[in-house]
């Protein structure tokens, strides 16, 4: 099944409670949420205090993309607010077993990420180790970019692999995805979809409808 998670960095946060509403009862079955420290990346994004505030708000799975140096420090604590799925990038641990190996420790499912220009192969010990792998489709950073076509091919590349193991891991792609690429992604290989703007800009609930729709569910 083809999941839709949607990305609150691209919400209108006036009115953030009823745009997640609308998401969920659109059918979106994640929430995507991306923790930024301007270090890893040159943005600052939310943290904590907005991830444990809008937890009451849904029963939608929290996909925690945490976009920060040495991660581990603070697996706990996005764990203890309410995160369902915490994925951290590989480029930012200095032991990213160790990263898996803590956040599974606290009962919560484990995700990996690349930047666009990471090889894939830096994956290879951690494939049957997460239960996500996560190929950023832009630089990680900043919402509104337009998706990296070479991307596409990292995709096949990792479903390639997963397939020769017999994994069925969950591949996510994150970046300029919209309507008319969706499936092309989804047709690499990829099953959990990120969109920010494509979802929340204008009406939320009928654009995740319509994601929903073109992918099948």
């Amino acid at each position: 099944m083809n999941i839709l998670s949607p990305s609150i960095l691209a919400a209108d946060f006036k009115k953030l409670g009823q745009q997640i509403t609308d998401v969920d009862q659109a059918g979106a079955q994640y929430l995507h949420i991306d923790v930024m420290d301007g270090m890893f990346v040159p943005s600052i994004s939310f943290g904590m205090p907005v991830i444990e505030s809008i937890r009451s708000a849904t029963d939608m799975v929290f996909d925690v993309h945490l976009m920060i140096m040495d991660p581990i420090r603070y697996v706990e604590e996005f764990a203890n607010i309410g995160s369902d799925i915490i994925t951290f990038h590989q480029e930012a641990a200095d032991d990213p077993q160790a990263v898996i190996d803590k956040i599974h420790s606290l009962g919560k499912k484990a995700g990996i990420a690349i930047k666009p220009k990471t090889p894939v192969s830096v994956l290879l010990p951690y494939l049957d180790k997460v239960e996500m792998i996560l190929v950023m489709t832009v630089e990680p950073g900043f919402g509104g970019q337009k998706l990296i076509p070479e991307t596409i091919d990292k995709v096949r590349e990792v479903r390639s692999m997963l397939c020769d193991r017999n994994l069925t891991t969950d591949i996510q792609v994150d970046g300029g995805i919209n309507d008319a690429n969706v499936m092309t992604v989804v047709g690499a290989g990829a099953n959990v979809i990120v969109a920010g703007s494509a979802v929340f800009k204008g009406d939320a609930k009928g654009n995740a409808s319509k994601f929903l729709k073109i992918m099948g569910n």
